[in-house]
């Protein structure tokens, strides 16, 4: 049992300030913006911790998509010994949910102690039991809670990357390390990196969703991660020729790489874009002194992403996700699967793209990732 008395705060300093402006422009308190700087060190010495808990991804899904934080900070003797960020997502397909964290692979409690990340989980029941909330979801890549069921949907995909830039392209399977080659030599794609990419990628990331019937985050999104990650993001394009042909967003996490938003043209598979935009974010990776490639998350039954990532040489693992759901609900079902959306995903894909990127900038508000 841990010793002293437990203290639980929400960080609200970002509800009463602007959100152009930096948090000591903001009008935030000393104590408010003291939180703040508490919340992020403590991610970023906490072995868990990810991107995702900090506060730029909360900064950036509440100015794209407008959802309400509940970011609640645990402390001990004035020590941080856990965090748990939230979101209160108000669904019109799946009523109200705590998502913790919307549109991120990772998130959840990270706590120093059992005792803490129950703690932080009761307050998270009260806050879903005041809201009417349906579900809380808990995006850790380990499960915290024993007493919580695990969702056996995703798993992640993480690869230790080689020593030098040169043994990259050595170091991908035979089939993998073929496409990268013919991508380089074959069909001369070309890379070039830089922030003013970032309209384009969108766009092909919006296309890109559209044919696999899928919703696409707004461009907001993706400006405002950029504008409150700096020097921790890469955006590349890719060209044959004169012609893009495929983009990426990658961020740096800490000693990962982490490739986040890609988008490609019709042409990309023809010249192989994907894997020589993924080669290139390895090798640059390894230039950089990045000592991990997080490829993310799939879903068990994407055999499209899934069966690529295998064939880039990495292997699965489960992600041990958890769900409460609350007393006289039914167990919400997002999932692309799910028959409900059968009908609609068939249509979308033929929809044309001035339709299909406004409308998924908005539905996605309701399905959050």
């Amino acid at each position: 049992m841990a010793s002293g008395v437990l203290e639980l705060d929400r960080v609200d300093e970002r509800s009463i300030r602007p959100p152009s402006a930096s948090p000591s422009a903001r009008g935030a308190s000393p104590a408010e913006s003291d939180l703040v700087e508490k919340w992020d060190r403590y991610v970023a010495a906490c072995p868990e911790g990810t991107i995702f808990h900090t506060m730029a991804w909360r900064d950036a899904v509440q100015d794209a998509f407008g959802h309400e934080a509940y970011y609640v900070i645990a402390r001990r003797e004035n020590q941080v010994v856990g965090v748990l960020p939230i979101f209160l997502v108000a669904s019109r397909l799946a009523g109200r949910l705590l998502v913790s964290v919307p549109y991120g692979v990772g998130g959840g409690i990270l706590a120093d102690d059992e005792e803490t990340a129950r703690e932080l989980f009761s307050t998270a029941r009260r806050i879903a039991e005041e809201r009417r909330c349906t579900a809380i979801d808990l995006r850790g890549e380990h499960a915290v809670l024993p007493t919580l069921p695990t969702i056996d949907r995703y798993v992640a995909f993480r690869r230790e990357l080689p020593g030098t830039p040169g043994e990259v392209l050595g170091w991908l399977p035979r089939k993998a390390r073929a496409a990268a080659r013919n991508a380089r030599n074959k069909y001369r794609l070309t890379i070039s990196y830089g922030d003013e990419h970032l309209p384009v990628v969108w766009r092909l990331y919006a296309k890109s969703m559209r044919r696999l019937a899928s919703l696409n985050y707004p461009s907001a999104f993706f400006q405002r991660l950029i504008e409150l990650t700096p020097d921790r993001h890469w955006v590349s394009v890719v060209r044959w020729g004169e012609c893009v042909v495929a983009g990426l967003v990658t961020f740096l996490d800490r000693d990962r790489v982490m490739p986040y938003f890609i988008g490609t043209t019709d042409d990309a598979k023809r010249c192989s874009a994907a894997n020589f935009i993924y080669l290139s974010a390895m090798e640059r990776g390894v230039e950089s002194g990045y000592r991990v490639f997080d490829f993310g998350r799939t879903r068990r039954d994407n055999p499209g992403s899934y069966d690529f990532k295998r064939f880039q040489g990495f292997e699965p693992r489960p992600l041990e996700y958890q769900r409460y759901t609350l007393p006289g609900h039914a167990d919400p079902d997002l999932s692309p699967t799910n028959p409900r959306f059968r009908l609609a995903r068939r249509l979308w894909a033929h929809l044309p793209l001035c339709v299909t990127r406004p409308l998924g900038a908005r539905l996605s508000r309701h399905v959050p990732g």
